[in-house]
């Protein structure tokens, strides 16, 4: 055998264990919704394939689960939720999925708050026996590095041989998350407190009113399946009126002619589009979560400063 001949196996064999790891197959993660699909794609990285039930712009509250939804959940390797009764379909589809794959809820071990129509007040416990909690926890940093600790332990569990990069993924992510809290807190106690009054749509800021001061009020209660009456938008009008609010905000996944009309009746300013439940698509400027509270902390400072 030539010795050029020698060199090309060598080489060849060298190779063999990169082409196998290149063909390793991917964990297959499908997540109820875009956040949580974005949190699970930056711990799990190259080594997970993950699919969202509700896609970007896309309201999870009323969702109904497609005819594929079910095919999707049996074909994972792991399922990951939010819980808090937030997708109050997913237990459903579990069970007509007939899926044999782990279920991780992503808000476990996190300080719940209750349900509540108005954010006003110290919401640092957790919820009371009887009381819904509500289910909108990501809205605060802290409870998204929470996040992605049982994330990046649920895909450890799922997928051990590369546990250390899960790990290692998470580190660093966590460290962005650090610094974005940071950022948001810097940036919101610049605006005078008589300021940060925010009028949303639908009551899921809480979380962000209890982390970062600002109070909400929303003429919808905690889910987008609730209709706000005509006493509901008079006490708003009013509450504008006398607290001279100066802006109201339109949720992604709100239609928006409930805010245009609280906005024209109260003299209030339409004071930008806010992500709350949903990511935009990959065009839009909210494709991730970090994208997504930084376009919303924008929308605040612009409307409030």
């Amino acid at each position: 055998m030539s010795r050029a001949l020698l060199r090309i196996l060598v080489v060849l064999v060298a190779l063999v264990p990169v082409a196998a790891a290149a063909g390793e197959a991917k964990l297959k993660v499908v997540a109820t919704f875009s956040i949580l699909a974005d949190l699970v794609t930056q711990v799990g990285g190259e080594r997970v394939t993950v699919t969202s039930l509700v896609g970007p712009d896309a309201d999870a509250h009323g969702y109904s689960p497609a005819p594929g939804d079910a095919r999707r959940v049996a074909e994972a390797d792991l399922v990951v939720v939010n819980g808090l009764g937030f997708e109050g379909w997913i237990e459903r589809l579990i069970r007509a999925s007939g899926t044999k794959a782990p279920v991780v809820t992503a808000s476990h071990g996190i300080t719940t708050i209750p349900a509540s129509e108005d954010h006003d007040h110290d919401h640092t416990h957790g919820a009371e026996a009887g009381e819904h909690p509500d289910p909108h926890a990501w809205q605060s940093v802290a409870n998204v590095k929470i996040y992605v600790i049982n994330i990046r332990d649920a895909l450890a569990k799922a997928d051990p041989d590369h546990a250390t990069d899960y790990a290692a993924r998470a580190e660093a992510y966590r460290a962005q998350l650090d610094a974005l809290e940071n950022e948001i807190r810097t940036a919101l106690s610049q605006i005078p407190e008589s300021q940060r009054r925010v009028i949303t749509t639908h009551d899921s800021f809480g979380y962000y009113a209890a982390a970062y001061g600002l109070r909400f009020l929303a003429p919808q209660g905690i889910s987008t399946n609730s209709e706000a009456g005509p006493k509901d938008v008079a006490r708003i009008i009013r509450q504008i009126r006398r607290d001279k609010i100066p802006a109201v905000f339109v949720e992604s996944i709100a239609d928006p002619r409930l805010m245009q009309q609280i906005a024209r009746e109260s003299g209030a300013k339409v004071g930008g589009r806010l992500f709350s439940d949903a990511l935009s698509g990959p065009s839009g400027s909210a494709p991730t979560y970090l994208d997504m509270m930084r376009s919303n902390l924008r929308a605040f400072r612009e409307a409030l400063s």
